[in-house]
């Protein structure tokens, strides 16, 4: 069955798009079919996978807007995996979709479409509570949290925790937290290693163990267009994510209560 993952946080600069896209590309390179959706209208997570986002011939927002099938705007990466894109057109839907009966569970017709042909669907989420971020929500089974190990990041975790139970209680009773990521992790800083500290205490096993480390060669490869497993695969930013999409498919086995 496939399992779809927002990729969400409300403070931005935390490694969300980062995490999307790589997260996608080590699922694919373990063999899993996997469907990145671009709900960002920056594109950051478009362009990361190759694909030049003012070239989409159909995008992300075509489907919201039913203007196209789902499977017409899907486009196919060259790094092993394929791409809902988006570009600027999305910061227009809201607006345009405001008055319309079930605005909120667009994204998630759509996805039944399609959802049966992957195994992940990862959703890359903007840093706002808007209707396009709300339909994203809507629309998945799970949130994975990325975040950095600093005071404002856990002060806004909190925000963050109360907006997913809100559309848990309105409109999503399945969704729920998958896991929450240490981004730009560096262990010799003490205030890093205090608030991981308080992530563990407060989520628990929910907590991956993977942490995702600053590494240079992690934020240079979105200026080359590729996943850093592509990029530079002996980096210990590519082996982190490689490691943390082996513990989500060892968690997911567990779940399942199949042996890992």
């Amino acid at each position: 069955m496939v399992q779809i993952i927002a990729i969400a946080n409300q403070k931005g600069g935390v490694g969300k798009t980062t995490t999307a896209v790589n997260l996608a590309a080590s699922l694919a390179v373990l063999k899993k079919r996997v469907l990145l959706v671009d709900m960002d209208s920056q594109g950051n997570a478009t362009m990361g996978s190759g694909i030049q986002k003012n070239d989409l011939l159909y995008s992300v927002t075509d489907v919201l807007l039913g203007e196209v099938p789902i499977e017409t705007a899907i486009s196919k990466a060259e790094v092993g995996y394929k791409v809902l894109g988006a570009n600027r057109d999305l910061a227009g839907v809201e607006l345009a979709i405001a008055e319309q009966e079930g605005r909120e569970f667009i994204l998630r017709e759509a996805l039944k479409e399609i959802e049966h042909a992957f195994d992940y669907i990862i959703v890359d989420c903007a840093p706002s509570l808007s209707l396009i971020t709300v339909n994203a929500l809507a629309a998945v089974h799970s949130v994975l949290i990325p975040m950095q190990c600093e005071y404002y990041a856990l002060e806004g975790l909190a925000d963050l925790t109360q907006t997913i139970d809100r559309i848990q209680q309105a409109l999503n009773p399945d969704l729920h937290i998958v896991g929450v990521l240490r981004t730009m992790y560096d262990a010799r800083n003490a205030l890093t290693r205090d608030v991981s500290e308080e992530l563990e205490q407060y989520f628990g096993k929910k907590l991956y163990d993977t942490v995702i480390p600053r590494n240079v060669r992690l934020a240079e490869a979105p200026a080359h267009g590729l996943p850093i497993i592509y990029f530079e695969k002996s980096s210990k930013g590519a082996v982190a994510y490689l490691n943390l999409a082996a513990e989500m498919l060892k968690k997911s086995k567990v779940k399942k209560g199949i042996k890992a």
